[in-house]
């Protein structure tokens, strides 16, 4: 490479690195949610987060309650857990974290004793750069909730250990203005065999089937979510139907929702939603 080309592609690279928005010169608490680019170390504002309101997740009552007590403890300063959130797709696991996100905050506007909580979405991809994210949120005045949507991994990844030790408190322990979230189809996050070789590594080999080698057990909160019944998936759509709006006779909607369900393989928070909004377009309407 002539020196001419050499130095063109310096002076571009800086051209790159100076057009990236620099997170040290951001104040943090500005924005109420972000997004963390582990690549660059950077946390991204959300100006508007993708969520509904916590009182139309139907048919997950016990885990809203659990979770929302666990959070508030949090925003009021008191002792918390980091909690997972596992179980069937599609009943509500990134919907509930969202959902209760924006109910504190709209406490925290009327109650002194509850502070705003500050949502830090972080990619699967970018779990083993946890540490320094923390570290970060770490320096600042304000209560951090780390959220993990979708967390698993698979035999040939190491990630998972990062997230081990901040689980576990490592060294430095868990910063206490800061909570972490994840859901997960998976109820150990990893896969059999991982646990299993785990196991055989134990130094006592009693310790082979203690359960505590799985990365789940460090979490201290677990909240489990369940395929639902026809019941509760009829029950869902009634309350959509309802909060937007959408009158239907109650014998043709049942048909229908039923149908739709049969079709999809599955009844959810998900199927239910997605089943309104198909009745909502008939109807010549859009919902979100």
């Amino acid at each position: 490479m002539k020196l001419s080309e050499f130095l063109a592609d310096i002076a571009q690279s800086l051209r790159v690195l100076a057009s990236r928005p620099v997170t040290e010169n951001v104040k943090i608490t500005d924005a109420n949610a972000y997004q963390w680019e582990g690549s660059v170390s950077q946390l991204l504002p959300v100006d508007q987060v993708n969520r509904i309101d916590l009182d139309l997740l139907q048919g997950i009552a016990p885990q809203k309650k659990t979770l929302l007590d666990n959070s508030l403890q949090f925003a009021k300063g008191y002792g918390a857990n980091n909690a997972l959130l596992w179980g069937a797709k599609g009943m509500g696991k990134s919907s509930i974290v969202k959902a209760i996100h924006g109910e504190i905050n709209a406490r925290a506007q009327n109650e002194t004793d509850i502070k705003r909580l500050i949502l830090v979405e972080i990619h699967r991809e970018d779990i083993s750069t946890l540490p320094e994210l923390m570290r970060k949120l770490a320096a600042h005045d304000a209560q951090f909730l780390i959220y993990c949507d979708d967390l698993s991994f698979s035999p040939e990844e190491t990630d998972y250990k990062a997230l081990k030790t901040v689980l576990d408190g490592g060294l430095e322990g868990r910063p206490k203005n800061v909570l972490f979230y994840a859901t997960s189809n998976r109820r150990h996050l990893m896969a059999r065999e991982m646990i299993d070789n785990e196991a055989r590594s134990a130094i006592h080999s009693n310790e082979a089937n203690d359960e505590k080698i799985s990365l789940s057990d460090r979490f201290g909160l677990w909240i489990g979510f369940h395929n639902c019944d026809q019941d509760t998936y009829l029950e869902m759509i009634r309350a959509y139907c309802a909060h937007f709006g959408i009158d239907e006779d109650e014998q043709a909607l049942r048909a229908a929702a039923i149908e739709w369900a049969q079709t999809r393989g599955s009844r959810s928070g998900r199927v239910a939603i997605q089943f309104v909004r198909h009745l909502a377009g008939k109807k010549g309407r859009a919902i979100s």
